[in-house]
């Protein structure tokens, strides 16, 4: 039997809320303006469409790709590392919860400012993605004990770091995945 996990010491969980913070932040530059510089959108946000059956076409939105399904899973499992590791004693189900809001606000917020559309599918599988990460979390207290705080610790820095360096790899790299601005779309007298 495992000693249960304690919560981390004061030194570790500043450097965990510095490294989550630096995550949440490259989530939302990401998630809201695909690592382009930041713009807001031409259209009104309202205008934009909202798609709420989940993992199909509705409307102007079709099915997600199963590539941008797979990014979305990867970029929501620091979250679920992170919870545990910050607040080891919070069940999956307040880990969910907590994913589920920050999806939401992160999703909102990208229709708001007419970057991206609002997608209960992004939702649902950034939500699964933190839930995987909890479970990774869940796994190491498991074999880990009394020593989780400080094994998290690193695991959470190394995905920072990681994280910050994939970034800067991608921003000096020519790809480019933002939307094209510099193209002038005519719209027909009927569709105005």
């Amino acid at each position: 039997m495992t000693t249960p996990a304690r919560h981390p010491s004061r030194r570790s969980r500043g450097i965990l809320i510095v490294a989550f913070v630096v995550y949440l932040a490259l989530l939302a530059w990401v998630v809201l303006w695909k690592l382009e510089v930041p713009w807001g959108g031409d259209a009104a946000g309202l205008a934009r469409p909202i798609k709420l059956v989940p993992f199909v076409s509705s409307g102007d939105a079709g099915a997600s790709a199963p590539t941008e399904l797979l990014i979305n899973l990867v970029l929501f499992v620091p979250f679920g590392l992170f919870v545990g590791a910050l607040v080891p004693a919070w069940s999956w189900v307040r880990a969910g919860a907590a994913a589920l809001v920050a999806s939401l606000v992160l999703e909102t917020v990208q229709h708001l400012i007419s970057t991206g559309s609002f997608d209960t599918t992004d939702l649902i599988v950034n939500t699964a993605g933190a839930l995987a990460g909890w479970g990774i979390f869940a796994l190491v207290r498991r074999r880990s004990g009394a020593r989780t705080s400080a094994v998290m610790t690193r695991v959470c820095v190394i995905v920072s770091a990681l994280a910050l360096v994939a970034v800067v790899a991608f921003v000096a790299s020519p790809l480019h995945y933002g939307p094209q601005r510099d193209v002038v779309v005519e719209r027909s007298a009927s569709s105005r």
